[in-house]
């Protein structure tokens, strides 16, 4: 790299993100090390522990990172296909080889490390559609540019449905609102939110008062539309739709769900309670977030953490530590970084000359706020356990190393931003 380069290299490159970024990376391993602390083997480099294997993946996290500021912008789009192709065999492989954990075939066992694909499906389904999208400029209000796009998000999606991670394939339905950003039809968001909604009221209310209720409604919209024909069989079709779906949705959480997903769903609706079951973690994790009230119990202190009440704490139960042991300040400044980082990547976002560097900034955003939305909301108990983990601060190679890959693709594409078209 030549001193011209060099110089460009460091005055292009968003400093500020990465600081956050490496903030959020050290705000993990505190509370990774306090999750896990033992009096008796407390120092800070002992690399058979978790945090010690942290302290591993943040580095070499960071090696990687830099790395990828070094290689040149354009790698990334030429080889997306290659890259989500390589993901997608990776998905395949974990089928056959792969170590079951906790009812989930979705690790592959690297000696003593476990790669998991899934995570890395993500970055690698965001290039590709950010190529699709850049290099074919389809229009997503017709329907083929919209299948050709969700057929891109729905391979990974069911072969991670096979394994079965129901948390990490839900990831994937982020990813409509890059595509929302590029023109797709904010209607097909309604219809969306108004399935979820839809399999939400088929648990609470018998099927025979759903069905009525659909059909009157949609009798209502048909009259106030009965001399516009065309109108009146779209709204016949979408009735009918809707119907079938009822039946559909109570087929998938009867028999395509696990056991244990579906318990967690009628906990958090309040279909049953289970403190000592199946509610164990979340009623745990909500003692040790309340306990830690305005400044929280102090570090090492926390007596939830402390004595290992929660399960998971160093994983998808992580925030529990900070809520105990930093209090509601703690909680606050967290949230504020991923805020501000969000922020601060969807600004980056808009200012691309580039539509691939742009849509794939938006999927970075998209991806980081749902499982920031959907770890914390586990927590605290608004959303059923499914298992995500905390981008930059829960541990675990594979997700800490998928994340700095994710953000900082996107750093290297926004540093070369006047040159790539």
């Amino acid at each position: 790299m030549n001193q011209q380069n060099s110089n460009r290299f460091f005055f292009n490159v968003d400093w500020i993100t990465i600081l956050i970024y490496v903030a959020l990376c050290g705000i993990g391993f505190v509370n990774i090390y306090a999750s896990i602390y033992n009096p008796e083997e407390s120092t800070v480099f002992n690399f058979t522990t978790n945090y010690g294997k942290q302290l591993i993946f943040i580095i070499t996290g960071l090696v990687l990172g830099l790395s990828i500021l070094l290689l040149d912008a354009k790698f990334f789009s030429i080889f997306s296909p290659i890259i989500y192709g390589v993901t997608m065999l990776l998905l395949i492989v974990v089928l056959v080889v792969g170590r079951n954990v906790g009812g989930n075939q979705a690790w592959i066992p690297i000696g003593s490390f476990r790669l998991q694909p899934s995570e890395l499906a993500k970055f690698g389904t965001a290039l590709l559609l950010a190529r699709y999208i850049s290099s074919f400029n389809p229009k997503l209000n017709t329907l083929k540019p919209v299948l050709i796009a969700a057929l891109i998000i729905v391979i990974p999606m069911c072969l991670i449905m096979l394994q079965p991670d129901a948390g990490s394939m839900l990831v994937f339905l982020s990813f409509m609102f890059p595509l929302y950003r590029e023109g797709l039809p904010g209607y097909l968001l309604v219809v969306f939110w108004g399935m979820v909604l839809l399999f939400i009221l088929n648990l609470f209310l018998a099927p025979w008062v759903l069905i009525s209720s659909i059909l009157a409604i949609g009798g209502l919209f048909i009259y106030f539309n009965k001399k516009k024909q065309q109108r009146m069989i779209m709204i016949g079709v979408i009735t009918f739709a809707a119907i079938g779906y009822l039946f559909i949705a109570k087929v998938i959480f009867e028999n395509v769900l696990q056991p244990h997903q579906r318990t967690r769903i009628e906990l958090i609706l309040g279909l049953k309670t289970d403190p000592k079951g199946a509610g164990y973690n979340v009623n745990q994790s909500k003692i040790a977030i309340g306990s830690g009230q305005l400044t929280g119990r102090g570090f090492l202190e926390g007596t939830q953490t402390k004595y290992g009440y929660v399960p998971e704490q160093s994983t998808d139960f992580i925030f529990s530590t900070i809520g105990e042991e930093w209090g509601f300040v703690g909680c606050f400044v967290v949230i504020a970084l991923y805020l501000f980082l969000l922020l601060r990547v969807i600004n980056l976002a808009e200012r691309q000359r580039s539509s691939f560097s742009r849509v794939y900034g938006y999927c970075v955003a998209c991806i980081i706020f749902f499982h920031v939305f959907i770890n914390i909301g586990m927590t605290i108990g608004i959303i059923p356990v499914i298992g995500i983990p905390l981008p930059f601060i829960s541990y675990g190679g594979s997700s800490l190393w998928s994340f700095t890959v994710l953000l900082f693709i996107f750093l290297k594409l926004d540093s070369n931003r006047m040159g790539f078209i």
